[in-house]
């Protein structure tokens, strides 16, 4: 074995020798180079390699074309010489010997083989793999694939550029993840002292709390001590005062036995035996037990405790599978919309991991628009989940990546369709005109169907074409029959019809058959005075627009009266003529109060919450799912867009009279009532 000098390699030397290893020629030039220059910077005296009797002496220069060592003699030949005077001559010293490495030139290659001495090796075989003369490729290589030296050096240079080039991003990649482990240690060292306070501050807490426990529990064994220890000393100092008084008057009484005369002791009467007896009755009526008993035990049940604590804590050592993780969106991605991904890390079990620390990043990169990139911010729960929320500010096609500690998650990159912003300054022309006497609301069912209810007592129901297919009710106060019929709201195929001029609000199939009905003329609750709007909630809560009463009022979806939002009065509250209503995506009601013009927002609750517009006689009202409002101006014969902050965006003119608004709900166009002109007008909306 025997390592090369180039690639540092250990290769096993062949039969036959080093003589049959490939010939190396850029190692033989080197090693030829270092001869000279081992001799130029040496101090032994080197001879003249042109003189042939070596009679002029030591050589002082060396011929960097000729590759011989000089005498003076001779280099002044070569000097005078036309044909040797270009040739770089360099000095024995240090810096002639640097100078050889850049002036010398590897020789030219000749032919080994006998007659062919003097051709260059020009060519190569590459089915030999030898380099070869011109007389050889005619001879023993005329079969073979043979080229030219330089065609084959430049296929092989750009092998090597082309291996240079994986090399080097190869490199950066390890480079890349040698600095990820870098990062790692130091993040493991990271982990451990957090881990390390976190532990330490784990069994603070508990030695602290067992030490306060402690010091409660003592507090209160002190307490029943005292207690027990006064309660019993009272009653024990009451006993002696007993003992006392009854020795005190068997003392009186001996010594008058023994001392007094009989008139004495009949003197004193019957005092001294009334107040023994006295105090032997109060013995016997009071307890001579102890009041206190003597036990004070404690309950401190240690074995479970000792048993969760010897459990107490885990050091988490695995770590999540990037490729194991997943993530979920519940919302479609739109221009400007914050876009909001739930990333749940798991091991490599497919198990959750229920802790959190890790890198997690997400971007949204366009196909279009050169790429355009938006990246995502990340919310660490701490337990294992992870909200990442982005806002693409392109529409059209993207890819979502999402990755953890620098790896996809399952189903990363995924390709996401990123939907534009309703574009509602391109409401101009009417792409649909159908003509209607006098339309007062419209309303678009989910199959297309127009619904519109007419100044004709009645409601038209046309197709998608704007062909008329039916005619709901007719004028009366009957069942199904209508008196301005101002308002309608479709929930499936149910209909609910603001009866106006009957003071009402009935329900009835898609088809016409009615189904129920409520309200009457009045002011009470339940009561109206010319509805003329009608929405339904999520939760089936009908809101009426109560118009001549100034006031909103909310059902249950039977008619049960639940709550009124009163206008009459002052202050931010109030409104006057309230005509169309819808919902905005938050739940909040919105009315349009054609008294007052402007627009009034309440809670489901009935509280103020703000108002915005300057609508001139606002009557018709929708609200898309973003929030923006449509509201229709009757006085200002005009349809005016608000954005969901309640700043006026754009404006529809050219309009007569416009009563209702509607929004398809499959594709978002707009339908108008304009009523002054006895058409609905359809508007495509660009989204």
């Amino acid at each position: 074995m025997f390592q090369c000098p180039i690639c540092e390699q250990n290769t096993s030397i062949p039969v036959g020798g080093a003589s049959v290893l490939p010939q190396n020629l850029h190692l033989g030039f080197e090693v030829e180079v270092a001869g000279y220059m081992s001799k130029m910077v040496s101090n032994s005296e080197v001879c003249c390699d042109e003189c042939v009797d070596g009679r002029n002496g030591l050589a002082v220069v060396f011929c960097c074309m000729c590759r011989q060592f000089l005498c003076k003699h001779c280099r002044d030949h070569h000097s005078s010489s036309r044909k040797l005077s270009k040739h770089k001559i360099v000095g024995l010293d240090q810096e002639g010997a640097r100078q050889l490495h850049t002036t010398m030139k590897p020789r030219d290659h000749y032919c080994s083989q006998r007659n062919h001495e003097d051709n260059k090796l020009n060519f190569y075989c590459e089915t030999c793999s030898l380099l070869v003369c011109p007389h050889c490729t005619t001879l023993s290589h005329k079969s073979h694939s043979v080229k030219e030296i330089s065609t084959v050096a430049k296929t092989h240079q750009m092998e090597m550029t082309g291996a240079l080039e994986d090399a080097k991003e190869v490199v950066t990649k390890l480079t890349g993840a040698i600095d990820e482990n870098k990062r790692m240690i130091e993040q493991v060292e990271i982990s451990k002292r957090n881990a390390f306070l976190a532990i330490n501050q784990a069994f603070e807490i508990l030695q602290q709390t067992l030490e306060e426990r402690k010091k409660t529990l003592l507090s209160e064994l002190e307490a029943i001590s005292l207690s027990k220890t006064t309660a019993l000393t009272l009653q024990k100092e009451q006993f002696e005062k007993m003992v006392g008084d009854i020795g005190h008057y068997t003392d009186m009484a001996s010594q008058i036995l023994q001392t007094h005369t009989d008139h004495e002791i009949v003197a004193l009467g019957g005092l001294i035996p009334t107040e023994l007896q006295a105090t032997v009755k109060r013995v016997q009526t009071i307890s001579l037990t102890p009041n206190q008993h003597s036990n004070i035990s404690v309950s401190v049940e240690t074995d479970d405790l000792v048993r969760q604590l010897s459990k107490l804590g885990e050091i988490v050592a695995f770590i999540p599978s990037p490729s194991s993780s997943t993530w979920t969106s519940t919302s479609a991605a739109k221009v400007g919309t914050r876009y909001h991904v739930k990333v749940q890390s798991k091991t490599s079990k497919r198990e959750e991991y229920p802790h959190g620390g890790v890198e997690v990043k997400g971007e949204m990169r366009s196909k279009t628009h050169n790429g355009a990139v938006v990246y995502g911010e990340v919310e660490d729960h701490r337990d294992g989940t992870y909200t990442i929320t982005l806002t693409p500010q392109t529409a059209g096609p993207h890819q979502l990546l999402i990755t953890m500690d620098g790896q996809h998650v399952q189903n990363s990159p995924n390709d996401l369709d990123v939907r534009p912003k309703r574009d509602y300054h391109t409401l101009c022309n009417a792409q649909q005109v159908i003509q209607c006497n006098r339309p007062l609301c419209v309303a678009i069912h989910d199959n297309g169907d127009i619904y519109v209810g007419s100044y004709d007592h009645c409601i038209y129901v046309f197709d998608q074409t704007g062909q008329l297919k039916n005619t709901i009710g007719s004028s009366g106060s009957g069942d199904g029959q209508f008196s301005y019929p101002s308002g309608i709201s479709i929930k499936g195929d149910v209909l609910y019809v603001a009866d106006g001029g009957n003071n009402r609000v009935q329900k009835l199939t898609s088809s016409g058959k009615f189904l129920h009905k409520f309200g009457q003329q009045g002011s009470g609750q339940g009561q109206f005075n010319s509805p003329v709007a009608v929405i339904i909630d999520s939760n089936n809560k009908l809101i009426v627009s109560d118009y001549s009463n100034y006031r909103i009022q909310i059902f249950n979806e039977n008619g049960g009266w639940l709550l009124t939002i009163d206008g009459n009065g002052s202050g931010n509250h109030s409104f006057q003529s309230p005509w169309g209503l819808d919902l905005d995506p938050q739940g909040n009601i919105h009315v349009a109060a054609h008294g007052s013009d402007t627009i009034k927002v309440f809670s489901k609750e009935g509280v103020y919450v703000r108002m915005y517009g300057d609508p001139n006689g606002p009557r018709g009202l929708a609200i898309d799912g973003e929030g923006y409002s449509l509201v229709s101006e009757y006085s200002g014969h005009c349809l005016s867009i608000y954005d969901p902050e309640g700043n006026k965006i754009h404006t529809v003119g050219n309009l007569k009279n416009p009563w209702g608004t509607a929004l398809d709900p499959r594709d978002g166009s707009v339908f108008i009532a304009n009523y002054g002109a006895n058409t609905v007008l359809k508007y495509c909306v660009n989204i």
